[in-house]
């Protein structure tokens, strides 16, 4: 294991410098999902729901947060994203949405957060949205899938 790279010597938290670091292209793909009743499920799928499209404001409200991640945590940097993608899929055998983020750039320092700030955020305005209806939604499992690019190379999370 790595030693914690946001602290100096002295353990005060600061923003690591990435500035002898190499450009490369980098990839991250993170998921999770949000457990419902099955009638809010049906809702969500049939375009029943009066607050509108559900899946599609979750994917553009997930595709602002991965842009904005460096404004909600700390020592996070701005990042110029090259590629944002969000995939939602309902489940109807377990009364799910499932949420997949891929985020790319090119540049000094992986998009992990990003990838996993969109999932959460996705999730959080299925949650807003039904929230009237179903207040019992459980957001479940977000998690880093894989990452490529920069020194540390590709990882992939065990199955």
């Amino acid at each position: 294991m790595g030693k914690l790279t946001h602290f100096n010597q002295k353990g005060e938290a600061h923003m690591v410098n990435i500035g002898e670091k190499s450009s490369t292209h980098r990839i991250a793909i993170a998921d999770g999902s949000i457990h419902m009743q099955a009638e809010t499920l049906q809702r969500i799928d049939s375009g029943d729901h009066k607050k509108g499209d559900v899946l599609g404001i979750a994917r553009v409200a997930g595709i602002m947060a991965a842009k904005k991640t460096s404004e909600l945590i700390p020592l996070c940097h701005p990042l110029s994203l090259s590629y944002i993608e969000i995939t939602l899929e309902t489940r109807p055998s377990d009364n799910t949405v499932y949420c997949q983020a891929h985020v790319e750039t090119t540049g000094q320092t992986g998009v992990e957060m990003e990838a996993l700030q969109a999932v959460q955020t996705s999730l959080l305005t299925i949650y807003d949205m039904c929230k009237s209806i179903d207040r019992g939604m459980m957001i479940e499992s977000i998690g880093l899938l894989e990452k490529s690019g920069g020194k540390s190379g590709k990882w992939t999370r065990p199955s």
